[in-house]
């Protein structure tokens, strides 16, 4: 038997030399990168760990037993992630998505929820507070989130056959347990409830038609992901992508006709299509074959403080060695400092990787170094 070899990658200890500016300027409430694009969106991983092993994600072969995780002490306080949310909002953040791993294994995170919550918007509007899940602990916990401000939840599930999803998350966590959180999460009010399915041809693509049929009369959004080649520990190919245009016609064929709308707003990830009977929508995300790099507005911060300005991104910046530097009267950077920082970052930004894999992705360097999902969050 050929032995599999997964090259991975630490860039978790990269360190980034950040200079803050002589000159410092209050925030205007917008920046725009190098290609035009604000900042919109920022998404914060608080955690590195995970309870599934999913194979597009965090495979066994290498998130083994002797894996080593971040240690508590390396990850970001709820103080220091919202000290940074902050910042952010003042540059026009408007929405905020908790990721990880899986957040919900962060211990008392209503707290942090709460904390983010109370930051309003530039035009002292509420920000849209969300999160990603596996859905494992959903059920449990989805009133405390809730209550403690969350808005939305987004949640993984990749199969509705028993057998296809736990191949998929390789922990034999059921699918029962997972729909049970998602209607937890629409009944606590935090709807509309999206699904994701990332799309991985020979594993799942045939339960593309029977995850739209079950999620068609709801209302709930299920969104179909193409298999990207994020990180280098899931051995990416390209003929395991089942393309959007694929996912569409299988689901025409089916009987269920959907006809493409308006996105919500610039920027949106997933392309929507609405059901023409009228009984529910569906979302295509199409990192593989139609790169929506023009409009990217999102920024990302690890589960240790470093900031990343796009998913495909080979390293980070470290914002934490900024907030816990330490001068000789004993005091770390001014707020400004830091907000004067990130408009560095991202006004020198001009990341547009899906684009210019999806222009020649035949010969597109997937293999060059990336920082894993796991690590930074989808």
């Amino acid at each position: 038997m050929t032995e599999k070899f997964i090259p991975l990658i630490d860039h978790r200890q990269y360190q980034a030399n950040l200079r803050v500016p002589t000159h410092l300027e209050e925030p205007v409430g917008k920046l725009a990168d190098t290609l035009g694009r604000p900042l919109h969106d920022l998404r914060i991983s608080v955690t590195d760990r995970c309870n599934f092993r999913c194979v597009y994600c965090m495979p066994k072969e290498v998130f083994d037993k002797d894996y080593a995780f971040l240690p508590q002490t390396s990850l970001l306080s709820f103080e220091e992630i919202t000290r940074i949310a902050r910042i952010f909002v003042q540059h026009g953040v408007r929405k905020i998505r908790l990721t990880g791993g899986e957040p919900l294994l962060r211990k008392n995170l209503e707290k942090l929820i709460a904390m983010l919550s109370a930051i309003p918007t530039l035009d002292g509007g509420k920000l849209d507070l969300t999160l990603t899940t596996n859905g494992s602990l959903l059920a449990r916990k989805a009133k405390s989130l809730k209550d403690a401000g969350l808005t939305r939840v987004t949640v993984s599930l990749d199969a509705l056959d028993e057998t296809i999803f736990q191949r998929m998350n390789d922990v034999d966590f059921p699918v029962s347990d997972v729909l049970q959180g998602i209607e937890a999460a629409y009944e606590a009010g935090l709807g509309p409830v999206k699904v994701n399915m990332v799309v991985k041809g020979g594993m799942n693509d045939q339960q593309i038609v029977p995850m739209a049929r079950y999620f068609k009369d709801t209302p709930h959004i299920l969104r179909f992901i193409e298999y990207m080649d994020v990180g280098a520990s899931n051995g990416w190919k390209l003929d395991e992508v089942v393309p959007s245009a694929e996912v569409i016609r299988k689901i025409s064929d089916a009987g269920m006709q959907v006809r493409a709308i308006d996105p919500n707003y610039t920027g949106e990830t997933a392309a929507r299509w609405r059901y023409l009977d009228g009984n529910g929508e569906i979302g295509l995300i199409s990192s593989v074959t139609q790169s929506f790099c023009q409009d990217c507005s999102r920024a990302r911060l690890s589960t240790e403080g470093k900031l990343y300005t796009c998913l495909f991104a080979s390293h980070g910046h470290d914002l934490r060695a900024l907030i816990r530097a330490q001068d000789e009267q004993n005091s770390g950077h001014s707020d400004l400092a830091i907000s004067n920082v990130v408009a560095q970052l991202w006004k020198a930004r001009g990341d547009r990787y899906s684009e210019l894999r999806s222009e020649n992705t035949s010969e597109f360097p997937v293999t060059r170094k990336k920082i894993e999902m796991s690590y930074i969050g989808g």
